[in-house]
């Protein structure tokens, strides 16, 4: 059956977010897409969808409830045909697509490393007793209050723009972005250093940009075949079975980095308490081809070893 492309006349329909972040992950999409199969680029059209993460800022992630936060509203879009693809940050997305959707398209990934930001000091370690540090993921709050107890956590939600805002307010005196989207909206500069993931492992699947679309669009699997990146795809199978096997979500402290090493895929995983007074470890090898189902047993080893309860909130 012959593809018809998109066209201005029929442009292919792009949905995101509308931070900034998420606009350059759509723009990269589109320029990508533009490159592969010599168009213009007005045989697309980039689509803003809001979410009830960017409409409810004044509460944490955790309150709001509820998995994919940053999804929802961009899936039902597309399950109604008001889009054709959706861009997303990888880390924001359930394991599982609701039915009729699939994800099987990533760009090649960017540094997946956590940047320390702060215009008084230069690490973690160089942080006063008790000094006030602003995020608004789990993960990261229970990463740090391991590691450092003394210190007090306040919730940062917003933008890339806004939290720096934040920072020169005064609201705190360090926080935390992903190197990825710093790197992406060309400000790596904020960063006063890369954490490295012996220090803080990731999120699951940070930095990678995942494309979603409809399982039954021809269209759209032919043009993002095009763009899919395998090792990057290799390694988010590893990720985020991990993920699944513990039943993740933005609502629980879990992180998970899967690299290449050779033919092999080497996965590190950790899970917290929210208020960072335990961390369960581990770490797995496996051929690239059986990366799936380490990420799962990894999770599953990881979950027995925390017992029931680990998640709640003390």
């Amino acid at each position: 059956m012959a593809i018809t492309l998109p066209s201005p006349a029929s442009p292919l329909k792009i949905g995101t977010r509308g931070s900034p972040l998420a606009l350059a992950q759509a723009h990269e999409t589109r320029a990508l897409l533009m490159a592969a199969f010599d168009l213009p680029e007005e045989a697309f059209e980039i689509v803003v969808i809001q979410t009830i993460a960017d409409r409810v800022l004044d509460r944490a992630l955790k309150e709001i409830g509820g998995k994919g936060l940053f999804t929802k509203e961009i899936e039902e879009a597309m399950i109604e045909g008001r889009i054709d693809i959706a861009v997303h940050s990888t880390k924001d997305m359930a394991v599982e697509q609701p039915e009729g959707l699939v994800l099987d398209c990533f760009l090649p990934r960017e540094d997946f490393r956590d940047a320390f930001i702060s215009h008084a000091v230069k690490g973690i370690a160089d942080l006063d007793q008790g000094a006030v540090v602003g995020t608004s993921s789990l993960r990261r709050k229970a990463q740090l209050l391991n590691r450092r107890p003394d210190l007090e956590v306040v919730e940062f939600r917003g933008n890339v723009q806004t939290r720096l805002k934040k920072l020169e307010d005064g609201v705190a005196v360090a926080s935390f972005l992903a190197m990825a989207g710093l790197n992406r909206l060309g400000m790596s500069h904020v960063a006063q250093s890369a954490i490295a993931p012996e220090d803080m492992l990731p999120a699951v699947a940070q930095g990678a940009i995942g494309i979603e679309r409809r399982k039954d669009d021809a269209l759209a699997a032919h043009l993002l075949e095009a763009l899919h990146h395998g090792p990057t795809g290799e390694q988010m199978a590893a990720e985020r079975f991990f993920l699944a096997a513990l039943d993740g979500s933005c609502e629980t402290p879990i992180a998970g980095l899967a690299q290449h090493e050779g033919g092999t895929i080497w996965l590190r995983g950790e899970i917290l308490r929210p208020d960072g007074s335990e961390s369960i470890k581990g770490e797995a090898r496996a051929p690239i081809e059986d990366a799936s189902e380490m990420g799962w047993k990894l999770g599953k080893d990881l979950l027995s070893q925390a017992g029931e309860g680990f998640f709640d909130w003390k």
